[in-house]
């Protein structure tokens, strides 16, 4: 019996990846380690390069779908993306 997905989010539609602001920044800066520390100006720095991408939007919607659960996406931190994905999710049961 083969597994089948039904993927109920289009977050790969268009060529979003190819906008992202981070493609000319090295990866490190989007997955700091820890969330204290150097690490907070660390999240700030990824946060100000999110902040002038026109892929900021399909991003986060990307790690919501997928449950990105490291590093900085779509101008969100491990935590805030949390915080958002439960939302996300019961938006999502609501609108089932």
């Amino acid at each position: 019996m083969a597994l089948m997905w039904n993927r109920t989010v289009d977050w790969d539609n268009g060529d979003w990846r190819q906008m992202a602001a981070c493609r000319t920044t090295e990866p490190e800066l989007f997955f700091p380690v820890g969330s204290t520390g150097l690490a907070v100006d660390q999240i700030e720095a990824a946060k100000k390069v999110c902040g002038n991408c026109e892929a900021l939007s399909p991003c986060l919607d990307f790690a919501l779908a997928t449950n990105q659960e490291s590093g900085v996406w779509g101008g969100t931190s491990e935590d805030e993306r949390r915080k958002l994905r439960k939302q996300w999710l019961a938006a999502r049961r609501r609108a089932s």
